[in-house]
């Protein structure tokens, strides 16, 4: 599973014209699924973004995670993560497993996420074509693979 977290004061998520999904301050979370992911990926990723203290604290050290600010998960399925452009022009997405397998894996994450962590976890649709509008704060921008 590999995950590119940003920072953000606000941030939505829009379908065929209509917004399916918006947060205030928190994170937006892009993730792509592996063919080797698992339960254990899922708890580990979970356990990571909820707990990353990547927002400031009274002094503007980042020391606070998205749970301690209270803050919203906006997560966005993302198979263009596993990019690989080293050969050539146009990227292989061959690290990224296939929508039967990452479909259930990113719902079971995004359940994972809405049933044991009081926070509000909004997301897009797997497979849409999405239009996400955020604003960085910082920028911060950290990239997590498992």
């Amino acid at each position: 599973m590999r995950a590119v977290v940003q920072r953000v004061s606000r941030a939505s998520v829009e379908i065929e014209g209509k917004i399916f999904g918006k947060i205030k301050e928190g994170i937006v979370v892009f993730v792509a699924i592996n063919e080797t992911d698992n339960d254990k990926s899922i708890e580990w990723m979970s356990n990571k973004l909820v707990n990353l203290r990547i927002f400031p604290d009274e002094n503007g050290k980042m020391d606070k995670s998205v749970s301690d600010i209270r803050g919203g998960i906006l997560l966005i399925s993302n198979f263009t993560l596993y990019g690989d452009a080293k050969k050539g022009f146009r990227p292989s997405f061959i690290q990224s497993a296939k929508p039967e397998f990452s479909e259930p894996m990113f719902n079971k994450l995004l359940d994972y996420l809405r049933t044991n962590y009081d926070l509000q976890v909004e997301t897009g649709k797997f497979g849409a074509m999405m239009n996400i509008e955020l604003v960085n704060d910082g920028p911060v921008t950290i990239i997590i693979d498992y």
